[in-house]
């Protein structure tokens, strides 16, 4: 399985951005592919851990430092993810993952839950 993210940049605090992720792979548009499992966005700021931003399954979930400003959102007929960023601040500066775990009962944001991973794409907020 791949994850290919996009759609990081450099912007404006107070700007909107989003993120798309897309999963490839043979086993990805089979009935325990990607429609069953649970999509996760993750960043990791300079020097720091990588941390929980959003995942969704049937459900959405979010990171306090995030709620109410980002979105999060999924196409199964494309086998997409995305994130919608808005109101962006200069905390929200980080490489940003998309994850997807084949557990979706699983932890929602432990890192070590999630079984494929994208490359990383930067977001840079300049205030």
């Amino acid at each position: 399985v791949q994850l290919q993210a996009s759609g990081g940049g450099l912007v404006q605090a107070g700007d909107s951005l989003r993120l798309s992720c897309t999963a490839s792979g043979p086993s990805t548009s089979s009935d325990r592919g990607f429609i069953t499992w649970r999509m996760g966005w993750f960043r990791q700021p300079p020097g720091k851990e990588r941390e929980f931003v959003a995942s969704i399954w049937w459900r959405t979930e979010y990171a306090n430092s995030v709620k109410g400003r980002f979105t999060i959102s999924r196409d199964n007929t494309k086998n997409t993810v995305s994130l919608q960023m808005d109101a962006v601040k200069p905390e929200d500066t980080a490489t940003y993952y998309c994850a997807a775990a084949r557990d979706h009962q699983s932890s929602v944001d432990n890192v070590h839950d999630y079984d494929f991973w994208g490359q990383g794409t930067q977001v840079t907020v300049s205030s």
